[in-house]
């Protein structure tokens, strides 16, 4: 099975798993829209640090990525803001470009982790992409938030948010390791 394939397979196993986590989250009443989107952010980040160390070197953006649009997608559903999946894989992008390059150099540590370093992918990976989806999540919960307020987009506050949610995401996935772990085995 070929690079394209396998990704395509994880990027569909991946949604399936997260479909049934987060189905129709957006109309849960037992829930507020701030739980719903913690929810959402754990359960998202979960799923790309558990693919993320699945054997696909310097293939992980572009399985990631869809991934992390259709967080986009929840979030802005949660958040009451009108977007089609492929219009949050464009957010996803603008924000990406917003928060730095520290998105790119993240994914080439990624990718370094898998082909030069592999030794060390397992331990470094999971707490790397835990952290850089929760971060990702956050802003993306914050843009729409303001977006659906008709309010300007603040790119330093974004950038401090993302910042802060890393920290915090890095932290959340060493504390959830196993269940990463069960993530990544089921897929």
């Amino acid at each position: 099975m070929g690079i394209t394939n396998k990704a395509t397979e994880l990027i569909n196993n991946a949604k399936e798993k997260i479909k049934k986590e987060v189905s129709d989250i957006e109309n849960r009443t037992d829930l507020s829209d701030q739980q719903k989107v913690d929810q959402i952010i754990k359960v998202f980040s979960t799923f790309c640090a558990a693919i993320a160390v699945q054997p696909i070197p310097f293939a992980d953006i572009f399985v990631l990525t869809p991934i992390q649009g259709y967080m986009g997608k929840k979030l802005a559903d949660i958040r009451g803001y009108d977007i089609s999946e492929s219009g949050a894989n464009e957010v996803f992008k603008e924000l990406a470009g917003l928060v730095g390059l520290g998105f790119l150099a993240q994914q080439l540590a990624i990718g370094a982790y898998k082909t030069v370093l592999p030794f060390l992918g397992a331990i470094t990976t999971i707490p790397l992409v835990f952290g850089l989806t929760f971060g990702i999540g956050r802003v993306m919960d914050h843009y729409f938030i303001k977006k659906a307020k008709g309010e300007k987009i603040d790119k330093e506050a974004l950038q401090n948010i993302f910042k802060q949610a890393r920290a915090e995401g890095k932290k959340t996935a060493k504390e959830n390791k196993d269940e990463i772990n069960k993530a990544k085995e089921e897929l």
